[in-house]
């Protein structure tokens, strides 16, 4: 019997920021591959002869800003979003200077609506207008969390696509807990895939109207 790729490989490479590669035999999923396309994950076919895998992977990219009083732990969380295998897309700010964050959630969501980023990580002083900004973007499903139970719930039941953190309500260590968690939980679909449409929905009201 053929080796079937799933939704589930995909998401689980789109977790790691793995490609997945594609052996002779090997059968992907409608689903699968529709999946792989949404989620930025590289179908990697090995052609016979070829000596080996194809080049060019796609990395799955993670956008990270900050406005001043998030500047520090943006900063650290560059470290725990490296190690997990994303590629880091930083949108600034570039100091402790006083900046309107504003400016820089509204880029790390514009990165996400527009397909360059899988992910983004926005942290101001309290995360709350941030995610405010952020679920003004059409396709943005922003995530205010303050703990790795919030950071999962936002993952696997609303496929939340930006997270927010408050840099100066949550630890440094608690805050890299809540990335990680927050980019390893996979989306649950089922009936939360209905609800999320309705989300989703919302946005096409409002550019139709």
């Amino acid at each position: 019997m053929s080796r079937l790729i799933t939704e589930a490989d995909v998401r689980s490479a789109a977790a790691t920021g793995r490609s997945i590669d594609v052996e002779s035999g090997v059968i992907v999923t409608p689903a699968a591959r529709d999946l792989a396309s949404k989620m930025g994950v590289a179908l990697r076919k090995e052609e016979p002869g070829s000596g080996g895998r194809s080049p060019s992977p796609n990395p799955v990219r993670v956008a990270v800003g900050s406005d001043h009083g998030g500047f520090e732990m943006k900063e650290f969380l560059k470290d725990t979003i490296g190690k997990l295998g994303f590629v880091i897309d930083d949108v600034g700010c570039e100091s402790n200077e006083s900046v309107d964050y504003p400016v820089f959630a509204a880029r790390v969501a514009e990165r996400i609506a527009e397909g360059t980023a899988r992910f983004g990580v926005m942290v101001d002083g309290a995360g709350i207008g941030s995610s405010m900004v952020g679920n003004k973007i059409a396709g943005v499903r922003a995530a205010l969390c303050y703990d790795v139970t919030t950071a999962g719930n936002a993952r696997e039941h609303n496929d939340a696509n930006m997270l927010t953190l408050g840099g100066t309500l949550v630890g440094k260590h608690l805050a890299a807990e809540i990335v990680r968690t927050f980019l390893s939980t996979e989306f649950a679909g089922g009936r939360h895939q209905r609800r999320v449409s309705m989300i989703d929905a919302l946005d096409q009201e409002r550019t139709t109207s």
